[in-house]
């Protein structure tokens, strides 16, 4: 959700000059996504080891060089699927290391962890199951419009803001991992709910 109302902002008054000012335009994202990929990895040996704060400073980096890579790519004029399926791979790979991350900060947080991985599982899910019938049926001609889906009550800023609570405060861990929790799973049910509702109009 403040993916898509503050990300032209965002990238218009922070990611662009950085790019202008760096000349890490001439960087292939796809590097930068790599990049992102082992930085949000290290998060969890981090947290493991309890270095929660070095751990914050990785989540931050990862979603800054998150960001970065699809900037640059669109500024560069180097945007593929390749990238794109390299960006959503390593977008799970991070979420979840970062999750086994807090759960080995303190084991007696398993069920928690437990059920934000699943509702992870669960919203991937759907948005691969309307994306793939929508391109499929549009491919096709079975239908006469395409689906739109609304972006979700948390996508990835609303993610690692949570996450960067969870680790910063750790005492109100419980809170925030089922805030997480409970918006991702309802994001999966209202994108359902919407492929059902348009595929059937």
């Amino acid at each position: 959700m403040l993916d898509a109302l503050l990300q032209h902002t965002y990238e218009k008054h922070f990611i662009s000059p950085a790019i202008k000012a760096t000349g890490i335009k001439k960087v292939h994202p796809n590097l930068l996504t790599l990049a992102a990929a082992i930085i949000g990895i290290l998060v969890w040996p981090l947290l493991a080891y309890d270095h929660r704060w070095i751990a914050l400073g990785f989540v931050i980096g990862s979603g800054v060089l998150d960001t970065l890579d699809g900037a640059v790519s669109r500024a560069s004029h180097r945007s593929s699927a390749t990238g794109a399926a390299l960006d959503l791979f390593s977008d799970r790979i991070v979420e979840f290391s970062i999750i086994m991350g807090l759960y080995m900060y303190e084991p007696s947080r398993a069920f928690i962890t437990l059920m934000m991985l699943g509702s992870v599982l669960i919203c991937i899910t759907s948005f691969l199951i309307a994306s793939q019938f929508s391109e499929a049926q549009s491919t096709k001609g079975k239908v006469k419009k395409s689906f739109t889906y609304s972006p979700g009550l948390i996508e990835r800023s609303e993610a690692f803001i949570l996450f960067s609570l969870m680790i910063g405060l750790p005492s109100l861990f419980t809170i925030f991992g089922w805030i997480f929790t409970g918006l991702v799973f309802t994001t999966a049910f209202i994108r359902m709910y919407q492929f059902a509702w348009q595929a059937k109009g």
